[in-house]
């Protein structure tokens, strides 16, 4: 069975985050985002905590399902529907090397017990958890891991948003040139690494050290119509915590470790370029620079003399131990798909990547609209309504089916997603990238014609 997974959200007590993001609004938007596996985001905050288990309830193979409430009876008929997985991301601020240091991590935990006791643990070593759905630590990466994992060993660690410059393990500003300087001894218990916005797989295959470790895409959501918009589909025996797990662990594991047909199929993505933290730049100053600039100017702003944050695309460059065309990058058929994969043929068994624009952001460009206003939404509603779920839009239904529905235009903006004609102004220094599925020049000849038709 495949099913897709949304495993990095946070909860209305993260800063900057809907208050709407509940447990049943999530579930909500994780049936229609059509995920079959969403993170619980946040259950180191006592309150959101106790939300988890007043609507969550334990299936006995490490994950939840919603109690059987009004919600579920409205929306599934009672049946099942999308899973959680307990999964929570912490912020560790401190020194090491003479530098500061700010990492975010991910952890799984396969029990409620087991996140209890984390919890319970990291208060007694001096954390305020009623602080945030992600809390601010004093514990290191290193701390961290040796907490969790003499807790529990089935449990998950992975660097969250990998790349980012301000708050990741690889990040510019304020992390690590390599997993074992910043896990020590647990390097070897990282298993993943999660990508974030502003990088794709095959940037991150370029790292040696990432060989013999998965690759994983998640959204990182503060709201509901933002999940999925990076998601990892597994293909698994049957949808469990340990399974999960082992399919995670599959590129360092033997063959003979891992349940059969417990693997990662593929991941969505974000197109990179859209990333907030791509290129190098200066938002203040309006700078913006290629590796290749920065390469030649260096990372002083030329506007004001300050140091440009220097964006995940350099960063890559300056760790890798290989180069693109080194990868081979080719594309190929998925099955139960619309759309090629990109794969490597350096690593042929590696999981393929696809790029994807979210549903109402197609919509909105078709209308010259924003994704928030009625009129995309209402439409965007008569698809989902019409095909199940937004993902078996995006990668599944025929051009056909969906010109019926919404007629040429969405259509075509549709099949220029899945085959990347797409125009990408990339993003620097926390300013999102711009994706157009239509050029300027493009817009303004569509425009003429239209009215000219008038006359």
């Amino acid at each position: 069975m495949q099913v897709i997974t949304d495993l990095q959200i946070h909860s209305k007590y993260s800063r900057a985050v809907s208050p709407q993001m509940t447990i049943p609004f999530i579930w909500q938007w994780a049936k229609r985002k059509g995920i079959g596996l969403m993170a619980t985001g946040d259950w180191t905050h006592p309150l959101w905590n106790r939300e988890i288990k007043a609507n969550l309830e334990e299936t006995g193979n490490g994950l939840l399902k919603l109690k059987n409430n009004e919600t579920m009876k409205q929306w599934n008929n009672g049946e099942m529907g999308p899973l959680f997985l307990l999964a929570t991301e912490i912020s560790s601020i401190y020194s090491q090397g003479g530098k500061g240091r700010r990492i975010h991590t991910l952890i799984w935990a396969p029990t409620l017990d087991t996140a209890d006791k984390i919890n319970k643990e990291l208060i007694r070593r001096g954390a305020n958890l009623y602080s945030d759905g992600r809390p601010i630590i004093g514990l290191s990466s290193i701390q961290v891991a040796e907490l969790v994992f003499s807790i529990d060993p089935k449990c998950l660690i992975i660097p969250a948003h990998a790349w980012t410059p301000w708050f990741s393990m690889y990040g510019s500003q304020s992390g690590f040139d390599s997993i074992d300087e910043c896990y020590g001894q647990f390097g070897e218990n990282i298993y993943a690494i999660e990508t974030g916005l502003s990088s794709d797989p095959s940037m991150n295959w370029r790292i040696k050290e990432l060989d013999n470790r998965s690759i994983v895409s998640f959204s990182d959501a503060h709201s509901g119509p933002k999940l999925g918009r990076e998601a990892t589909v597994f293909e698994l025996p049957e949808l469990s915590y340990k399974n999960i797990r082992e399919a995670i662990m599959k590129p360092g594991m033997d063959n003979s470790q891992i349940s059969q047909g417990a693997k990662i199929a593929f991941t969505t993505e974000f197109y990179p370029e859209e990333g907030k933290y791509h290129y190098t730049g200066h938002r203040d100053c309006g700078v913006k620079q290629t590796p290749v600039e920065t390469k030649q100017k260096g990372t002083t702003c030329p506007v004001c003399g300050r140091k440009l944050t220097v964006g995940v695309m350099h960063r890559v460059e300056e760790l890798s131990g290989r180069s693109e065309e080194d990868l081979k990058l080719k594309t190929s058929e998925i099955a139960g798909t619309k759309l090629k994969g990109i794969v490597s043929a350096l690593f042929p068994n590696r999981p393929a990547f696809i790029k994807l624009v979210p549903l109402q952001e197609i919509i909105a460009e078709v209308f010259g609209s924003l994704p928030t206003t009625q009129k995309t939404q209402d439409e965007y509603n008569k698809l989902v309504d019409n095909f199940g779920s937004e993902f078996k839009i995006l990668l599944e239904t025929s051009l056909e089916d969906i010109t019926k529905i919404s007629g040429p235009k969405i259509a075509d903006a549709l099949h220029k997603v899945r085959i990347g004609d797409i125009f990408i102004d990339p993003g620097y220094d926390g300013v999102f990238g711009k994706v157009k599925i239509w050029s300027e020049e493009k817009k303004e000849e569509d425009s003429q014609k239209e009215q000219m038709s008038l006359f």
